[in-house]
Parts: C-alpha cells; structure tokens; sequence
C-alpha cells in the first residue's frame, strides 16, 4: 500500500481522525442499507424476523449475543460482522494490541509516540486481523481471555512492576476489532465474571496491576438457550451488560429450508454421474427435518440442526451416484430408497428425549421419513387415484427396489401394471416439466413409480419389507 501514510505525521496530515469500533461499523452499516447491499448474504429466512435485530443493536452500538438452537447459522452471522469494518485503518507499528496512533493505549506505543513523534512509523491492518474468535471451554482462563504477566520477559531482566512485562491476551489483541466468544454458557461462570469491567466500564486489568487498558471493542457472543442441557448458564449479571440479545431460528416453512439445503449442500460432483434431484424429493428431505422439530420423542430443547437436512440430502445425491455408477447409467435421478441411508446423515443430529430407549434413534429416524414421505404425498396425490397398483400386488404380485434395479428393469416392471406407467408418464409432465422431456426422463418415471408404490405403503395399502440395500413391496 504504497500511498497510504508511513508514519504520523504523514498520518496526521492526510485528515485521519479516530473512530470508535462500533461507530465504524454503524457508518458502514448505514452505508450498505443506504445502498441497499445485502449485510449478511448467503443467510436465507431472517429477512423480516433476525437481520432488524442485529442491526438495530449495531446501530445502537451494543454489544450482542445471538441466542438460539445449534445450526441456526449463529456462528456464521457473528463471522461476517466483520465486513462491517473499515478494509484497513493504521496502526502504530509493532504494537499487540493495534494501538491508535493518534491515541496509543499501550506502554509499548505510549513509549514508540513518546520518542519518536511524528516519525513514529505507521502499519496498515486488514478487517480480517481486527476479528478474533475463542470458542468457550471449561478450560479457558482469565490469562487466555485477559493477559498474564509473562515470566520469560521478566527473567530478560524487566521489573515485575512494569508493564513491559505483561502479556496480552485475546481480548486486548482485539483492541479496535471484533471479539467473539461462542458458546457464552460453557464459560465457567467466574471466568464470566472477569468480563463484567471489559463490558461495562471497557478496560481490563491483568494481575492486579495498577494500570488501565481502556479497550474500544465489540463484543459479541453466541449461546444455546439456556435451558439446554446441564451444560452451564449465563450469569446474570453478565446478560444485564450485553446490550441487546438476538434470537434466532429454523426456517419458518418447508420451502425456505430448501433453498437453505440448495445453497450450502454439495452437488457440483465430478463422479461421471449426472444425479438429479426432483422437487417432491427435496420436499421429503426437509420435511424429514422440520418433523423432527416437532415430535415428541425428539428432546426440543437440543434442536434439530440445518446441518441435519444438508446432510441427509448429500447422502441422497451420493446413494444416487453410487447407484448410478454401479449400474453404468450417466444420468440417475433420485430416488425414496436413496434415502435408506439417511440415517447416517441424522445419526447424532437428533438428541432423544429423556423418555426414549437408547439405541432408537435410528428407528425414529426411518419413522420420521415415512411420515416425511406421506405428507408429501398427500401434497399431490391420493391413494384412491392408484387402486390398479393396489389391485396388482393383491393378485400375489411383488416388487423389488433399491440400489441394485436400473432405470430400464423398474420402467420393464411397472409396465405390467394396468394402466401405472401413463399415470406415472402424466405426473411426470406435470411435476417436473424441464426432467420429464430431456435425458433424465427414464429415471424420472422411475423416481415417480418408487414414489407413489412408496405413498401407497405409508397409506397402508402395500407392505414393504425392508432388506440392506433393496426394499420389496407386495400385499
């Protein structure tokens, strides 16, 4: 950065003058509102409800906690305060703790403006070094947080009375930045306690010693609700210093959580396969997540994170390429007995209630898709519409799915049921247009057919027994 100021003077008569953090970021939050530029872009579903929140607290320049359930993008939104910061502002060089020049708070650059003046030289941070995360831990110390005096500097020979001596911890080091602690309730609470002064009366002091950092950051933290497991609680005095207090959410509506899913899941594959994913098996997908939210054999004070659906549908996407690459097919589309596996993707993202028996969860996790698989379908069809496939299986007939069944062996099946293929053929047309007349067409009709046989079981008009990979539907 060859034309920005060297050194203070340079600084001083280039018209610099000093800005608080916060204030910093307000004017640059009134500047992207009055731009219209999205503040948080990637985040979906908190247009109307979360982002007014945060940006009122930014406005009113207080320190924030974002309080809510696991895998609600808290983490992520505190992460991307930061570009609410200047792209650089100066430094005096060399210091820790990114000391103002015009007003240094540190012996180090006390000293460094004391003897040199105005040649005192001058670096440029980025927005990105202004930013520092801690993740809560019982371990976590004042030292870490704070400062400690450091032994190796005084066996150099400094005095233990001098602050030479002091070594800086992470929220001094965030001087004129952003501090983040996550996860606020795993802090031991007397470690919460020793951040009363940094909230309130903005300075720290480290070891007793006689000396004030009078500190310009933004705090921000994030936290379960607090009734969530035994893990910790936020003192109280602690919340009454936090300026304002953020909830977040799950996605309101089914539609919402798959736009989440389609923007941060992984699909871009590079296998040879080319998998496609119909809408009524996205829809399966989040609904299997938003039933979780609400059954009862779930604990709902834990949550069922975003992460559960994103997941669930890459497993989908990969069961289908792995089919697809297994059976030589370029072009697969995805299918309900992709979904077999999703336990694997749910395992750990759904914490049982104190009622259920260890080791179920994998049941409920195949209860909750079926439910998943025919609120879906009663979204479009009704099982009345399909009583000649009812009428095929009660003649004696089977039907076998799974991984191991091409596109051309189901196509060859579900044409000796009366009247099921053309059925299958105009659902196609109607539910997806742009898949039914290009080079997915056959495994469409295939998707549709396992669909429907599918929404006939959880309706209770077929049996299905369940074997590894495959699945047989009969009466």
């Amino acid at each position: 950065m060859p034309d920005r100021p060297k050194t203070l003077r340079d600084l001083k008569s280039s018209g610099y003058r000093s800005e608080s953090v916060k204030s910093e970021m307000r004017r640059n939050l009134l500047a992207k509102l009055r731009r219209g530029e999205t503040v948080f872009p990637g985040i979906l579903g908190y247009d109307e409800t979360v982002f007014p929140q945060i940006q009122n607290a930014i406005l009113s320049k207080h320190d924030m906690l974002f309080l809510g359930l696991r895998g609600q993008g808290k983490t992520r939104m505190l992460r991307m305060l930061v570009n609410l910061l200047d792209v650089y502002i100066p430094i005096v060089a060399g210091s820790e703790i990114n000391d103002d020049p015009l007003h240094p708070i540190s012996k180090f650059a006390r000293d460094e403006v004391e003897r040199k003046g105005d040649d005192t030289p001058i670096a440029w941070i980025g927005r990105d070094e202004r930013y520092h995360e801690k993740l809560a831990t019982p371990d976590v110390t004042i030292a870490d947080l704070v400062g400690e005096i450091d032994l190796i500097k005084h066996a150099e020979g400094r005095h233990l009375a001098s602050e030479d001596v002091m070594h800086f911890g992470l929220i001094p080091r965030s001087h004129r930045g952003i501090f983040c602690m996550n996860e606020l309730p795993d802090l031991s609470p007397k470690i919460q306690v020793g951040l009363f002064n940094v909230l309130e009366e903005r300075d720290v002091q480290i070891r007793g010693f006689a000396v004030r950092l009078p500190l310009d950051v933004c705090m921000v933290f994030s936290a379960n609700p607090e009734d969530y497991t035994n893990r910790g609680r936020i003192v109280t005095p602690l919340k009454d210093r936090i300026g304002s207090v953020v909830r977040t959410h799950y996605p309101a509506t089914r539609d919402l959580g798959i736009k989440i899913t389609e923007a941060n899941a992984w699909t871009d594959r590079d296998g040879g396969v080319h998998v496609a994913v119909p809408r009524f098996m996205k829809e399966i997908v989040e609904e299997t997540s938003q039933l979780a939210r609400t059954s009862p054999h779930v604990n709902q004070s834990s949550g069922v994170s975003v992460r559960m659906s994103i997941a669930n549908f890459e497993n989908l996407v990969s069961n289908a390429e792995r089919r697809g690459v297994v059976a030589g097919e370029e072009t697969v589309v995805a299918r309900v007995s992709d979904l077999a596996h999703a336990a694997a993707g749910s395992r750990g993202k759904v914490e049982l209630s104190m009622t259920e028996e260890p080791g179920e969860e994998d049941g409920l996790i195949g209860r909750v898709v079926s439910e998943a698989v025919k609120n879906v379908f009663d979204q479009y069809l009704k099982p009345k519409q399909f009583r000649s496939v009812v009428e095929f299986f009660e003649s004696g007939k089977t039907l076998t799915v799974g991984d191991g069944v091409p596109t051309a062996e189901y196509l060859k099946s579900i044409e000796g049921v009366r009247g099921f293929k053309q059925d299958v053929e105009s659902l196609a047309t109607e539910l997806e247009p742009e898949l039914a007349k290009g080079p997915y067409r056959d495994a469409l009709l295939a998707s549709l057919a396992e669909f429907i046989l599918d929404g006939l079981h959880v309706h209770n008009r077929l049996n299905k027994q369940h074997k590894p990979g495959s699945a047989r539907y009969a009466q």
